[in-house]
């Protein structure tokens, strides 16, 4: 065998590498968990875990540093042309989703009645990312507010601080916001459903297009399987994504995986698609985002 054909026969037997980003959540982490721990068959693919919060990964992914990656939906307006989406890996808020918290005797202390447009109008707001969507959801309930942007795990100090008026929540600060002494103003994935009657995606899993349709296909059917792995060995996959919950407790993180990885995460249904349309398009009729974006699934 000459040297080229050898040489030919080595690269096309090499693993793929996918730099894979995903947050240091514990409902990322039990996605995973089959990957990290080789659980599964990696059909000729290596995977390199890049953990960032979910900020830091939309402006990778705006660079194309990541082969796949987690990232909000709202960013994904400004990736099209550079990823498709995944119909596996998708978090979706059915009836929940970020919370938008004040102290207990902050602003809104005594106020009466449902939060209205009206009372976000001019407030200070700790907004975990300016293309998460939890802040593209929060400009559609109201655009009039004044955002700060503040990483997801200082929000809490920063309302408590009285440094803003209002926290905009993610992650497992939505079901600790309570114990921690904030009150719940509004529910966006609640409001969501109220509006449209659908499901709010928030994040949802990428692949780069110039990976190639095979590759794309293959990793995407890789990485459902990643998902099914954990849901069916569920105790040793929560145990391992225990590790990322930042102190919560066993009760605690077994909620908050059971809200974000569940059969839509398996599969995204056509409601959560219709949702994820809906986000995009209501996004751009009101002119928070540069054009309509028809998201592609793989």
């Amino acid at each position: 065998m000459s040297e080229f054909s050898y040489s030919w026969v080595m690269l096309s037997t090499a693993p793929k590498i996918i730099r894979l980003g995903h947050s240091p959540d514990p409902d990322d982490a039990f996605m995973f968990y089959a990957f990290a721990k080789n659980k599964i068959d990696m059909k000729g693919f290596h995977v390199e875990h890049v953990v960032a919060d979910i900020e830091s990964l939309n402006q990778k992914a705006l660079r194309a540093e990541l082969e796949v990656t987690a990232v909000s939906c709202h960013a994904y307006a400004y990736l099209a042309e550079q990823y498709a989406v995944m119909r596996s890996g998708a978090s979706v808020g059915d009836q929940y989703g970020p919370i938008l918290v004040a102290a207990q005797n902050g602003v809104l202390a005594g106020k009466a009645g449902k939060f209205s447009p009206a009372d976000l109008r001019g407030k200070k707001v700790a907004v975990p990312g300016k293309l998460t969507t939890a802040y593209l959801a929060l400009q559609l309930f109201e655009k009039d507010f004044k955002p700060v942007f503040t990483p997801f795990d200082r929000i809490f100090e920063a309302v408590s601080s009285r440094q803003v008026d209002l926290g905009l929540i993610i992650h497992e600060g939505q079901l600790t916001y309570q114990q921690k002494g904030y009150q719940n103003v509004l529910d966006l994935g609640v409001w969501w459903f109220e509006r449209h009657g659908l499901p709010l995606p928030l994040g949802i899993d990428v692949i780069r297009r110039d990976l190639g349709e095979e590759a794309m296909r293959s990793f995407s059917a890789l990485f459902k399987k990643s998902i099914q792995y954990a849901l069916d060995h569920r105790a040793p996959a929560l145990e391992y994504a225990r590790e990322f919950g930042r102190g919560i407790s066993e009760n605690l993180n077994d909620r908050f995986v059971g809200m974000y990885v569940n059969d839509d995460t398996v599969d995204l249904d056509a409601k959560g698609q219709a949702g994820l349309r809906t986000l995009l398009q209501e996004g751009h009729t009101q002119g928070l985002l540069p054009r309509l974006i028809v998201p592609e699934f793989i």
